[in-house]
C-alpha cells in the first residue's frame, strides 16, 4: 500500500530536478535584449545596412544578442538614447562633438565606430551654370539644409573665397531648389541628392572638402557614456557583430541591397544601390588600412574639432578625446579575424 506514494514521491523528485535543469538552460540561452535605432527612415545608409545584415545573418545571435531595430522619423533617436529607451544609435561625427560640447554634460554621448572615413556632405552646382570652382561661388546664392556646414567654410578658406559675397540661405532638404534656380550652389549628402539630381536629368559639378585636403568624417555608432562604462561586455558584443557585418556587406553588396529592400520596400532600388555603393566607397581610408574597418584616429577627431572650434560651431573648447573611444574595436581586432 506504500508503493504508490513512493512512486509519486520519486516522480515529483525527478520532475523538480528536470524543471530546475530547464530553468537553468533557459537562463543560459536567454539573449541580452538591446535596442538599436537608425537615425532616419529605412534606407541604404551603411550603418543602417550593417545592423540589418547583422540581424539577418545571425551575427547578433552569435553574440547572444536579441536586437530590436527601430527607425527615427524626426530626429528623436538622440533624445530616446538620452532617456535610455535606445541603447545604440547613429550620429554624424560633427554632431557628436557639438553635443559633447554644447549639450547637458550629465548625459554625454560617445562614438564607438566610424563608418564614413570622409565627409558625408558635398556641394553641387548645375553644370550649365558655369560655376566651375569654389571661387565662382562669389556673387551666387548658396543653399544649406539646417545650418551652415563648417567644412563649407573650410572650402571657402582653402580657396580664398570672400564669404561676404555669397548669399547664404536655409533651404531644407529638397534638391529641386537647385534645378528651379532658387540657389546656385547646394549642400547635399554625397550618397543621396547627386543621384537624385542626375535622375531628374541634370548634370552637376560636385565639390567635397576632402578634395582640398580638409579631412572629413561621416556617420558613427554612438552610446551614452553610462552605457559605455556600465555595459562593456554587451557593447563589445554589439560591435563584434556589427563589424563582422560591415565586412560582410562590403563583400556582398547585392545581397545587402536585397535586405535593404525588405526594410524599405517602397524605395527606389537604383537609388538605394547608389547610396550603398557611395557609402561603402567612403568607409575605407588610411586609418582603416592600419587599424581595421570602423576604426577612428585621434587626428581625425582633432582636425574636425579644431575646424568646428575655429568656425565657432562649438560653445567652447573641451577635451575632444572624450567624444570617442577605440577601446572596444582595438580589443575586437586583437581577438577576432573577419576574413
Amino acid at each position: 500500500m506504500r508503493i504508490v506514494p513512493l512512486v509519486l514521491a520519486q516522480f515529483v523528485f525527478v520532475f523538480l530536478i528536470s524543471a530546475c535543469s530547464n530553468i537553468n538552460n533557459f537562463a543560459d540561452n536567454t539573449d541580452d535584449q538591446i535596442v538599436f535605432m537608425a537615425g532616419y527612415k529605412p534606407q541604404a545608409n551603411l550603418p543602417f545596412v550593417v545592423a540589418y545584415m547583422a540581424k539577418e545573418k545571425g551575427f547578433f545571435k552569435d553574440e547572444d544578442l536579441d536586437v530590436e531595430i527601430l527607425h527615427a522619423n524626426t530626429g528623436e533617436h538622440l533624445q530616446m538614447l538620452m532617456v535610455g529607451e535606445v541603447d545604440y544609435t547613429t550620429a554624424a561625427a560633427e554632431s557628436v562633438l557639438k553635443r559633447r560640447a554644447n549639450s547637458d554634460p550629465e548625459i554625454p554621448i560617445v562614438a564607438l565606430a566610424l563608418f564614413g572615413q570622409k565627409s558625408q556632405q558635398s556641394y553641387v552646382a548645375l553644370e550649365e551654370s558655369n560655376v566651375k570652382s569654389p571661387k565662382d561661388w562669389e556673387g551666387k546664392t548658396f543653399g544649406y539644409k539646417i545650418s551652415v556646414p563648417p567644412n563649407y567654410l573650410a572650402i571657402l578658406d582653402a580657396n580664398q573665397v570672400n564669404r561676404n559675397q555669397i548669399n547664404e540661405v536655409r533651404v531644407g532638404f529638397d534638391p529641386r531648389v537647385l534645378t528651379e534656380g532658387k540657389v546656385d550652389v547646394l549642400a547635399v549628402f554625397k550618397s543621396n541628392e547627386p543621384n537624385t539630381l542626375r535622375k531628374l536629368g541634370f548634370e552637376i559639378v560636385e565639390w567635397s572638402s576632402d578634395d582640398y585636403g580638409i579631412p572629413g568624417m561621416g556617420l558613427t555608432y554612438i552610446a551614452t557614456q553610462d552605457t559605455v562604462d556600465s555595459k562593456k561586455d554587451v557593447t563589445r558584443r554589439f560591435l563584434t557583430a556589427t563589424i563582422k557585418s560591415l565586412h560582410y556587406v562590403i563583400d556582398n553588396p547585392e545581397e545587402a541591397l536585397e535586405v535593404v529592400m525588405q526594410y524599405a520596400p517602397n524605395a527606389n532600388r537604383e537609388h538605394q544601390k547608389f547610396m550603398l555603393a557611395t557609402e561603402i566607397r567612403d568607409s575605407a581610408g588610411p586609418v582603416t588600412e592600419l587599424y581595421g574597418l570602423g576604426s577612428m584616429g585621434d587626428n581625425q577627431w582633432k582636425t574636425l574639432y579644431d575646424q568646428l572650434l575655429y568656425h565657432k560651431a562649438l560653445d567652447g573648447p573641451f577635451d575632444y578625446t572624450t567624444a570617442f573611444t577605440n577601446e572596444f574595436l582595438e580589443e575586437i581586432y586583437q581577438n577576432t579575424k573577419f576574413k
